[in-house]
C-alpha cells in the first residue's frame, strides 16, 4: 500500500509545483488559447453592441464596427437627440453628427466630438475588448512571477502588466480562473501606492469567430469598492 502511496503522492506533488511555477508568458498563453484558441483576434472583422448603464441610471448605446486587418475604425454613439459617429480609417479621422460632416463648435465641445477623442474611443474599445489577447502588444511588461491572490471569495492566478512609459502608466493586474484560465476580473492603478484606479468584474460571455470576449464588465473604485457602470456587449457578430 505504501509503495503505491507513495509515487502517486510523488507525482501529485510534482503536478502542483508545475502550476505554481508558471511564469506569467505561460499564463498569458494559455489565457489566450481559451479565449481565442484559433488565433482569430488579430484578423477580428465586425461589429459590437453595446449599452453603457452608468450610476445614476443614464444609458448610452454604441455601435462598433472594427475591420483590424484594414486599421478601420467606427463608432456610432447616441448622445441625447443626437448621432455622433467618429471614424479612423487607416490613420485618417472622420466625424460625423447626425450624418453631417459640418458640425457648429457647441456640439464640438459639448459632445466630445473630435479626432482626439475618436481615437481615444479607439484605443478603449480595441484594447478592452482584446483582451487578453492585446497584452502580447509591443510595450506591453509582463511580470515573470505569476501571483495568486483572493478575490471576491474566489481564488486567481494574476498577471502584474506594466507599460513602457510611450504606451502608458498604469499598472494592471488580470484575474484567471486556475482551473480554465478564463479572465474574469482586471484592476489597473494610477497610482498603487495611493489605491486608486478602479477594478472591472467580468460576467457571462458572447462567442464570435471562436473568440470568447466578456460580454457583461462592471466598474468600481478601488478605494471603496463604489460602483459607476456597466457595459454590456448585447450583440457581437463577425462580417462574412
Amino acid at each position: 500500500m505504501l509503495k503505491w502511496f507513495l509515487p502517486v503522492l510523488f507525482f501529485n506533488v510534482l503536478l502542483s509545483n508545475a502550476q505554481e511555477e508558471l511564469t506569467g508568458t505561460q499564463l498569458l498563453e494559455k489565457a489566450i488559447t481559451y479565449h481565442d484558441p484559433n488565433g482569430n483576434w488579430k484578423s477580428f472583422k465586425g461589429k459590437m453592441a453595446i449599452i453603457m448603464t452608468t450610476l445614476d441610471g443614464d444609458t448610452r448605446r454604441t455601435l462598433l464596427e472594427l475591420d483590424l486587418p484594414s486599421s478601420y475604425y467606427k463608432s456610432t454613439v447616441r448622445k441625447g437627440n443626437h448621432t455622433v459617429e467618429y471614424i479612423i480609417d487607416r490613420g485618417e479621422c472622420k466625424l460625423l453628427l447626425n450624418n453631417n460632416a459640418v458640425i457648429a463648435d457647441r456640439y464640438r465641445d459639448s459632445l466630445q466630438i473630435t479626432c482626439e477623442r475618436a481615437k481615444k474611443m479607439k484605443d478603449y474599445y480595441t484594447y478592452l475588448y482584446g483582451l487578453p489577447m492585446k497584452l502580447k502588444d509591443p510595450g506591453t511588461i509582463l511580470d515573470p512571477k505569476v501571483g495568486k491572490k483572493s478575490f471576491k471569495g474566489k481564488e486567481y492566478l494574476v498577471l502584474k502588466v506594466k507599460y513602457d512609459e510611450k504606451v502608458g502608466s498604469d499598472t494592471w493586474y488580470f484575474y484567471f480562473d486556475p482551473t480554465n484560465y478564463k479572465m474574469e476580473v482586471y484592476q489597473f492603478y494610477h497610482d498603487e501606492s495611493k489605491n486608486d484606479g478602479e477594478y472591472i468584474l467580468l460576467s457571462e460571455e458572447i462567442s464570435v469567430n471562436d473568440i470568447k470576449i466578456p460580454k457583461v464588465r462592471a466598474w468600481y473604485y478601488n478605494k471603496d469598492d463604489k460602483y459607476l457602470g456597466t457595459d454590456d456587449l448585447v450583440k457581437a457578430n463577425a462580417f462574412k
